[in-house]
């Protein structure tokens, strides 16, 4: 147990410091673009700045599952380091670039060769799992949200000193030296006798794509507000600069405060227990973002970014975990990659909804909008526990089996 216990804890602080390592850069691309570009191509700032982002998602989308296949048959420990290797790697790559369209390229590439998040999911649910998986993924989805939080400010800083070369070189350095860490991580490869083998268990699949079909609800609700947040409390509020970082990082922390409590809580029950109160967990985001769309002050809107952030630690990563605790040990990666793939399906669409909503209503009815979103996903939830069949966690028994 307690080489589980070191094992969990590494892992968590190598997933914080490649995540804020990755999001170091993310904030300045449209800014590296713009540059290199120059005036006379300007005209392409606008779509190079959307590929930029949207391009490695895509990537990300269609390959996470296949690593998360590959990481099933070999194990998720050497997808980490793979992973890892090819974020450092295309760091490199970037800084030297002095082609925009090049840089989009490297982008992709780094969105189809990386999928550490699926990787290290996967990873700590072989090694580190049995019994707690809810509390395992909300600790790693705490670990993203910190680093989230941490690295566009390093970021910045690293840009007012040295400029974009400087950032990417920092964040090959990181990721290079979590790689190196990760080789003390233990194997993950289980070598059990045929009989106890779950390899060839077929998927859940009517249960598997309705929570696939939540993950995208939520996570397109949750980045709907991108476009237009810092619009939203500049022009809507007439708050200060340092109030749009400040309460888009409200959320961020009280997620990861509230994840790994949430995930407790949820380890205790039942799919079909826990879906319900994701159901009510979804009704309760909708109420929230109705109170920031009417909330006139700073004060009120904060109060309802912390609180929303206090939800969202139950919805996305409890929803990995009810695909961890209905699929067999030798499907996990295939699975959890799906249920990434999801999430960045989900975001796309949220911020392209976001955009075109922002279009429609206008600025100061933006809200309303999330608010309607996280009502779908509250109805599609009550949907999924009324006509689809909830199985039960018995992978748990197989996994307590083996440890």
């Amino acid at each position: 147990m307690a080489a589980k216990d070191s094992a969990l804890r590494l892992l968590v602080g190598i997933q914080l410091v490649s995540m804020g390592a990755m999001e170091m850069s993310g904030p300045f691309w449209p800014l590296q673009i713009q540059k290199l570009l120059g005036a006379s191509n300007a005209q392409y700032t606008g779509l190079l700045s959307a590929l930029v982002y949207a391009g490695p998602m895509m990537a990300a989308m269609i390959l996470t599952p296949l690593w998360g296949r590959l990481g099933d048959r070999t194990g998720h420990k050497p997808m980490i380091l793979r992973a890892l290797l090819a974020l450092a790697v295309c760091q490199a790559l970037a800084a030297v670039t002095f082609n925009p369209w090049l840089l989009v390229g490297i982008r992709v590439m780094q969105g189809a060769l990386a999928g550490f998040i699926a990787a290290a999911q996967a990873y700590a649910l072989a090694c580190c799992g049995a019994g707690g998986r809810g509390q395992v993924l909300a600790r790693l989805q705490s670990a993203t949200a910190v680093g989230s939080l941490a690295g566009p400010v390093l970021g910045g800083w690293l840009m007012d000193v040295s400029g974009f070369a400087l950032l990417c070189y920092s964040a090959t350095a990181i990721c290079l030296l979590c790689a190196l860490i990760s080789l003390f991580l233990p194997s993950d490869t289980q070598r059990l006798p045929p009989k106890q083998k779950p390899a060839h268990a077929a998927l859940p699949k009517g249960w598997l794509g309705a929570m696939l079909g939540v993950i995208v609800l939520i996570q397109a609700a949750k980045m709907m507000p991108q476009p237009f947040y810092a619009l939203y409390v500049a022009d809507v509020l007439h708050a200060p600069g340092w109030l749009i970082g400040a309460s888009y990082a409200a959320s961020a922390a009280t997620l990861a405060l509230s994840a790994p409590l949430w995930g407790r809580l949820f380890d205790r029950h039942q799919p079909a227990h826990t879906l319900r109160v994701i159901e009510w967990v979804a009704w309760a985001c909708a109420l929230t973002l109705a109170f920031t769309a009417v909330a006139s002050e700073w004060m009120g809107f904060l109060a309802s970014r912390l609180l929303w952030g206090v939800w969202q630690g139950a919805l996305l990563p409890v929803a990995y975990t009810l695909i961890a605790n209905t699929v067999a040990p030798g499907q996990q990666g295939f699975a959890l990659g799906l249920g990434n793939s999801a999430a960045k399906a989900g975001a796309l669409c949220g911020a392209l909804l976001g955009g075109i909503g922002m279009g429609v209503v206008g600025l100061a009815q933006s809200f309303w909008l999330v608010a309607l979103t996280y009502a779908i996903a509250a109805l599609g939830i009550r949907a999924i526990r009324t006509f689809s069949r909830t199985p039960q966690t018995s992978v748990l028994s197989i996994n307590n089996s083996q440890n």
